[in-house]
């Protein structure tokens, strides 16, 4: 019996959901006023460009982009000369955007949590499974390349 996982996408739905709800019924107090709120469009844009480019990567050399199914090929060209996980780090990019749009102190705890699930529960998992698949070739472009920046 195959269990279903809930994959990254979902995890940042809910976290935009929970950012928006908490700034409106738990505010806490407002740190970025009107228009400077604005800027959060900023990080947003570059989320999402970032989050582009990256899948275009790895369907350039059609490899899965789902994780925890395996890779055939170990992508470390474009973005991923900077992090090893663009994508995870455009959405948390993506979500640091909304919350300043937001501009409320509580939302920012959702950006904190979403960064530190996906680093436990997708990034460490993946790594170890591209270094079993890749053996030395992960092994070296991880002591070439950062985990997030």
């Amino acid at each position: 019996m195959t269990t279903k996982r809930i994959l990254p996408p979902a995890y940042a739905f809910l976290s935009i959901i929970a950012i928006v709800g908490l700034h409106h019924w738990m505010p806490i107090r407002r740190i970025i006023p009107s228009p400077w709120n604005w800027m959060g469009v900023v990080p947003q844009g570059v989320g999402m460009a970032i989050i582009l480019i990256a899948a275009n990567a790895f369907a350039k050399v059609n490899t899965t982009i789902r994780p925890f199914e395996e890779s055939v090929c170990l992508v470390t060209d474009g973005l991923f000369r900077v992090s090893r996980n663009p994508i995870y780090l455009g959405v948390v990019l993506t979500l640091l955007g909304t919350a300043v749009l937001m501009g409320s102190l509580t939302p920012y705890a959702v950006v904190l949590l979403f960064f530190k699930l996906m680093d436990v529960v997708f990034v460490r998992t993946e790594e170890r499974m591209l270094e079993d698949r890749f053996g030395e070739a992960y092994v070296a472009y991880k002591q070439q390349v950062r985990r997030w920046i």
